[in-house]
């Protein structure tokens, strides 16, 4: 007979240090989590590549690699871009605290750990993550080109489908951090204002971006134009004389999404979400989010 089991949060636990290694695997696995251990960073990103955790607590002092340069290893992987981590610091070492978040850690505790304070912690964090995801994940369901980036052009986060035309049209790694990085930051210095595009050079093909807006703050949210073919968002933007967000709304109108979803998806109040609804609602010729949603699919169905 089969049994199904929880799934447990995984969470992975670097530290040069075996008796704090020790006393927190204890404390999480009696928490119901899963536990991984790591005593430096490059084997802690070596572990998270091949088991991604759900979580990662991070020491920010190690010897070779410290919890800051591992940070921002793993932040560069896509995979691991979303994966919250919590640093582990000295009770008065305020300037590495600033160093975590700067390398892109969500929270710190200080040492010597209080086992409750930071399960209670963690579980802030696996919600919020879980949230982004879920949204993120609604995107990649449909196609988008979209992507995130810091305010000096270094990619945050992006759908696959993003990844992917950056890799068609010839821009591999090397080129994401070095032509891109300056391209953007050069755009970005005159403050393009949302609905601005850029289109991007030195590629085999040219790809246009959109700013969208700030997905959070310093993280900036661009849409990627395939040449080869219009976005469903572009598709109603030209049919029914939409701004860029009002698109982006029906869009998530057509796929069943609430106002809240939606808010979620785009980084944006609820109540905004329904002030662009009056203005769909008006430009499309219909009374209501049905009726906005059968013509939207309609659209889609007819250009598929």
């Amino acid at each position: 007979m089969t049994t199904v089991q929880d799934e447990r949060d995984v969470v992975l636990v670097v530290d040069d240090s075996p008796e704090t290694l020790g006393m927190l695997n204890q404390a999480l696995d009696d928490a119901g989590m899963t536990v991984l251990v790591a005593l430096e960073g490059l084997q802690a990103v070596s572990i998270a590549r091949k088991m991604q955790p759900d979580v990662i607590l991070l020491d920010a002092m190690m010897p070779n690699l410290d919890g800051f340069a591992t940070c921002r290893i793993l932040k560069r992987e896509p995979d691991l871009a979303d994966v919250p981590v919590i640093f582990m610091t000295g009770p008065s070492d305020t300037e590495h605290v600033v160093k975590g978040f700067e390398a892109g850690g969500v929270d710190y505790v200080t040492k010597p750990v209080k086992p409750q304070e930071l399960i209670a912690r963690m579980r802030v964090h696996l919600a919020n993550a879980r949230m982004t995801q879920s949204a993120r994940s609604a995107l990649d369901t449909t196609g988008q080109f979209l992507f995130t980036t810091d305010a000096s052009g270094h990619v945050v986060w992006a759908t696959p489908q993003t990844h992917h035309l950056f890799e068609k049209n010839g821009a591999d790694r090397f080129w994401l951090d070095q032509e891109l990085v300056t391209q953007l930051r050069h755009w970005y210095s005159f403050n393009p204002a949302p609905g601005s595009s850029f289109e991007l050079r030195g590629l085999q093909a040219p790809l246009q971006l959109t700013y969208l807006g700030d997905a959070s703050p310093g993280e900036r949210l661009l849409r990627m134009t395939d040449p080869e073919k219009p976005s469903q968002t572009e598709t109603f933007r030209k049919q029914f004389a939409l701004t860029e967000r009002e698109a982006e709304v029906l869009l998530w109108i057509a796929h069943g999404k609430t106002n809240r979803e939606i808010g979620q998806i785009l980084s944006m109040s609820p109540r905004t979400v329904n002030k662009h609804l009056e203005q769909i609602f008006r430009k499309v010729g219909v009374e209501n989010r049905t009726s906005a949603a059968a013509v939207a699919i309609r659209l889609l169905e007819g250009i598929s």
